[in-house]
């Protein structure tokens, strides 16, 4: 067994217009000063860090890391969510996803994913001169308007959608092969890859792929109704990311996991601050660690209730308290009589 690694902080949520949110040297002062070690940052924010240069430069990351390292804090991963996003989007939604892409690309589909795939590959060369080993990502959807089958879907459709969704893909994970950094796709509904089953289908269809694996957010399996401590059971040899994100599903007469269009304050299931929710993190920690899950536990923090300081400065004792010093011994080898084989033999009396 091995330690998981932390207390991180993915800094996309708390990015803002004012110090000292509103650069990469003064945010990170500020989550040292909470009592993070790690961050995660999203590379599409240019306050945070130029995804491009970081690719092309190894100075530039060194220099980045360094800033960092004086600070007493690491880089966990990059974070590619919003170019993952733009990698496959159905027609339909098209308007809303080219909030995500530069000018030069809106309006124009088949750049817009040109673009994103780029961006992917900028993202896993950026990562190994950061000396990272995971990048976080979105798999995009194509059929994602079509999880409920009404209209009945059209035979083959979801299969010929996985198809184009592992062509596309494919090349981006050789990229990642080759830069040696695991490529770690967020279940998350809206995303092709909204469930276990999904994955699988995805898995399918890029061969298996080594450099295909998991970022683990237990809140998003609360809100779908999924035993997210069960997944971890089926999964836990491709997840090389773990999101420690709280969430609560209260259903009732009225609504479920739909949420009636409701806001998110109004629905049924919704995201909290660590603690406030109802993820059970405690058999979460137990079991990653039982697994051998030595990465690092990184808040993201998302809530509709509390103000983002005040989560953020409880995040970071939450996860303390519940990461587990992976043991060294068996807690019972005090009792051990030894053994060899002749002596096991006249124990089963052979």
């Amino acid at each position: 067994m091995k330690t998981i690694q932390g207390p991180a902080i993915f800094l996309a949520q708390f990015m803002g217009d004012e110090a000292p949110f509103n650069t990469l040297d003064s945010i990170t002062t500020w989550v040292a000063s909470l009592g993070y070690k790690g961050v995660q940052i999203p590379s599409w924010d240019s306050r945070c860090i130029d995804l491009q240069k970081a690719a092309e430069s190894k100075t530039y990351c060194d220099e980045i890391v360094g800033m960092l390292a004086a600070k007493g804090l690491q880089i966990t991963e990059l974070s590619t969510h919003l170019q993952g996003q733009l990698v496959a989007v159905n027609p339909a939604y098209d308007l809303g996803f080219d909030a995500f892409a530069p000018d030069s690309v809106k309006g124009n589909p088949k750049a817009r994913t040109e673009w994103a795939i780029q961006q992917l590959k900028y993202a896993a060369k950026a990562s190994q001169n950061l000396g990272l080993n995971a990048h976080a990502t979105f798999s995009g959807a194509l059929m994602w308007h079509t999880v409920y089958p009404w209209p009945q879907r059209p035979a083959g459709l979801v299969e010929q959608g996985f198809k184009e969704l592992g062509r596309r893909w494919l090349p981006i994970l050789n990229t990642f092969d080759e830069c040696g950094v695991d490529l770690c796709y967020e279940i998350h509904p809206g995303e092709d890859l909204h469930d276990g089953v999904t994955f699988e289908m995805f898995l399918d269809e890029v061969k298996g792929h080594k450099r295909a694996n998991l970022l683990y957010d237990p809140s998003h399996f609360v809100l779908q109704a999924l035993d997210y401590k069960q997944y971890i059971d089926f999964y836990h040899e491709r997840i090389k990311m773990f999101h420690v994100k709280d969430a609560e599903f209260n259903p009732t007469g009225k609504q479920g996991v739909y949420g009636g269009y409701q806001s998110w304050i109004n629905r049924a299931g919704r995201f909290r601050s660590l603690g406030d929710g109802q993820v059970d993190f405690k058999s979460i920690f137990s079991k990653l660690t039982q697994y051998g899950y030595d990465g690092w536990a990184v808040l993201e923090w998302e809530c509709c209730i509390k103000d983002p300081v005040q989560g953020a400065t409880e995040g970071a004792p939450f996860i303390a308290s519940h990461i587990i010093k992976a043991t060294e011994k068996v807690f019972d080898d005090f009792a051990g009589t030894g053994a060899d084989e002749e002596f096991n033999k006249k124990i089963l009396g052979l």
